[in-house]
Formats: C-alpha cells, sequence, structure tokens
C-alpha cells in the first residue's frame, strides 16, 4: 500500500480509470514519477504471489507434505490456477498504475487496440515474474524479514514522504523522479 501512495498522490485520486487519465493528462507515465515506488511494488508483488525468491511457504523440492501431496487431479490444478490468477492481477495493477493502463500515444480511442495495449503490458510483467523465477535462487526467512521490515518498509515511507512534499510544493514530476533514482 505504501508503494502506490505515491502514485496516488500524483493522480489526486483512488480511481484506476483517474490513474491512468492523469498518466495522459500530465503525458508521462507513473514509472517515471515514482521509480522508488515502482521498485518497492514489484518486490512486494513478487512476494506476495509467493514467486520465487520468495517462495518459502511452498519449498516445492523440499516439501514432503502440504498441499503437494494432499491435493492431485482437478483441486491441485486449481490451486496452482489462484496463483497464477493472482499473477495476473498484480501484473494489471502495476500496468495500470505504473504504466499507463489501456493508454499508449492516443491508441486507446480503439477499443481492442487498447485492450491489446493494456494486454501487452501485463504479459511483460508475467515475463518479468517467469523470468525472476527461473534466476534467482529461495532466500532464507531471515533474510527476508530483514528485506521487509529495515529496507523495503523505511524506503516506502521514505517515498511517501518525498512524494507528498514535491506534490504539496507543486514541483514538477521529475523532481520526484530524480530523487526516487538517487535512493
Amino acid at each position: 500500500g505504501l508503494a502506490l501512495s505515491g502514485t496516488l498522490m500524483w493522480a489526486g485520486t483512488l480511481s484506476m480509470v483517474g490513474i491512468v487519465q492523469a498518466q495522459r493528462d500530465q503525458h508521462i507515465w507513473f514509472v517515471l514519477a515514482q521509480p522508488l515506488g515502482f521498485v518497492i511494488y514489484i518486490i512486494a508483488a513478487i512476494a506476495e504471489v509467493n514467486r520465487a525468491p520468495f517462495d518459502l511457504p511452498e519449498a516445492e523440492q523440499e516439501l514432503t507434505a502440504g498441499y503437494l501431496t494432499e491435493y492431485s487431479g482437478l483441486r491441485w490444478s486449481l490451486y496452482q490456477m489462484s496463483e497464477y490468477i493472482n499473477m495476473i492481477t498484480v501484473s494489471a495493477v502495476a500496468a495500470t498504475l505504473f504504466f499507463g493502463g489501456w493508454s499508449l500515444f492516443g491508441l486507446e480511442r480503439f477499443p481492442v487496440v487498447s485492450i491489446l495495449i493494456l494486454l501487452v503490458k501485463m504479459a511483460f510483467f508475467l515475463f518479468l515474474f517467469i523470468w525472476i523465477r527461473a534466476t534467482l535462487p529461495r532466500i532464507r526467512y531471515d533474510r527476508l524479514m530483514r528485506l521487509g521490515w529495515q529496507l523495503l518498509l523505511p524506503l516506502a515511507v521514505l517515498n511517501v514522504i518525498i512524494s507528498a512534499t514535491v506534490v504539496a510544493l507543486g514541483l514538477p514530476w521529475w523532481v520526484n523522479g530524480i530523487i526516487g533514482l538517487a535512493i
């Protein structure tokens, strides 16, 4: 939630449609104004959908009990399908809040093209999830807690403070982007 709050401040609304319209009206994608918030959101999203390196509850290679042995057939496939639906949802939120949703260079006037634009952006994030799972090893619980509590949470609060200051002072979006990149 803290990772998304900077984007919500720049848009001035909680509506997904309003956020996409704000990106279109300001002629930027909010990933440029909120690079730190985007990185924090992606890390938190990977952890939320239990993908590697954050798939600690499953630990498929070491598991001898649990849902992999209890469920089979259709029950197991529904359980796995729910994880992929969660990935699709997280990808849709990332594409909408940080990458302009269904808008791209005025092509959103055509309904079919706007749907394809959003699907391509979502497919990019799904590819990113699969790529990260194939690349990174699983981390230990203590390192996960250290990452979340000692690094991501303070950075997210700092991002909120910086975004609130920049928006309140009426500074241009690139000031927030440069500060986020520097951090």
